[in-house]
């Protein structure tokens, strides 16, 4: 019997266009186009038109049709009445003592997300959102522990990439000299969710991203992060063609039940399986297994060496993450002596095993503790109690 679909799109929120104008953030240039033929603008008109309405909004970051200067005064006019141009609320902003930055925005229906910045030597990494809350119950995430709300739609997930370069104020000015700075370099879809849930929205967004008339960011700059959905990581590679990340975290599937539960359906076999077959696998675009340090789980030196043996022929780097705690979390860091020895085990066996530095740790912006604070004051106070085992 086949699998059901693995894309969870019903879950998209609004499921149908809301009455007025309709926003042009997030539409793919097929779908722009559509929309303005639909709303009045000539056929033979509508590819030009497209061209140049998305230079202004994802090149020059522009939300105002009458800036749009080389449109007619007319068709401006007309735009603004049938079209919005509309991005994530922004409700909150957290610095952390390292420079990471972390926003807490709300999209329709009143939801909110976490969105992080990380800035580092050359280079600014954006961890956005997929979803609101997360389906997969991964043990040791703080996001995992906050039930799945909805898909966030494509614009809603480029939408966040364009907050970011708002409050870095990294738009470029029409007619300046081109900057090649980059505060905003990189992309890892690592926040809220699981990205292959979300399947076309992301890549829709993630294709805007990679647009050359737009933001411009290349696609080896774009990271997304799995845990392990097994049928779309084809997929992945064949319609976005970023580069890939696996939320591995063990070495059994006695333990990665516990850990990462979506290896009941797909386990390490199948999942390995995947990712040997991975049409972008190669030693110039190794494959990324995240690896969370937890004490007396998964870090002891068999571990190490199982890891070893398990990725054997697959390009790969394994990313050591030291468990980044939050309240109530049912594990604890192991020491930096421990993870040092794992590293070495990792990296005589000739693999690149760096050890990720936990950042924004005092703002809970770190990897693994996103969570909405709205989600969690939603429930009541009888649900707290039963989810701290006081029910």
């Amino acid at each position: 019997m086949a699998d059901a679909p693995i894309t969870q799109d019903v879950l998209t929120i609004p499921r149908k266009l809301p009455e007025g104008p309709v926003n042009l953030v997030g539409l793919t240039r097929a779908a722009m186009r559509e929309a303005l033929i639909a709303h009045g603008t000539p056929e033979k008109q509508a590819k030009m038109r497209v061209g140049q309405i998305w230079q202004w909004i994802y090149q020059w970051g522009v939300r105002d049709f009458d800036v749009m200067t080389n449109l007619s005064k007319a068709y401006r006019a007309e735009l603004a009445e049938k079209f919005v141009i509309e991005i994530p609320e922004v409700v909150s902003k957290q610095v952390s003592e390292d420079g990471t930055r972390k926003w807490l925005v709300r999209i329709a229906g009143g939801h909110e997300v976490e969105v992080v910045y990380i800035p580092e030597e050359g280079r600014g990494t954006l961890c956005i959102s997929s979803q609101v809350g997360c389906t997969l119950t991964c043990s040791f995430c703080h996001t995992g522990t906050q039930k799945l709300v909805r898909n966030l739609t494509a614009g809603e997930i480029i939408g966040q990439v364009m907050m970011a370069r708002d409050d870095l104020e990294e738009w470029p000015v029409p007619g300046a000299p081109k900057d090649e700075t980059r505060l905003l370099s990189n992309i890892v879809l690592m926040g809220m969710g699981e990205p292959l849930y979300n399947f076309e929205n992301v890549r829709d967004a993630m294709k805007i991203a990679m647009d050359e008339e737009g933001i411009q960011l290349s696609r080896r700059r774009i990271t997304l992060s799995t845990s392990g959905v097994v049928p779309e990581i084809e997929r992945t590679a064949n319609e976005i063609g970023c580069q890939l990340a696996v939320s591995f975290h063990a070495t059994t599937d006695e333990v990665r039940d516990k850990l990462v539960p979506i290896n009941k359906r797909w386990n390490i076999e199948t999942l390995l399986e995947a990712l040997r077959a991975y049409p972008r696998g190669r030693n110039s675009e190794r494959i990324t297994f995240e690896y969370v340090m937890l004490h007396g789980v998964n870090d002891s030196d068999e571990d190490a060496h199982r890891l070893i043996k398990l990725i054997e022929g697959i390009p790969a780097k394994i990313n050591l993450i030291p468990f980044n705690e939050w309240p109530g979390a049912p594990y604890t860091r192991s020491s930096n002596n421990r993870i040092r020895a794992f590293a070495d085990i990792i990296y005589k066996a000739g693999y690149a095993s760096p050890i990720r530095k936990p950042r924004g740790e005092d703002i809970m912006a770190a990897c693994g503790q996103l969570k909405s604070a709205t989600e969690r004051a939603r429930k009541s106070r009888a649900q707290i109690a039963a989810d701290a085992g006081l029910g």
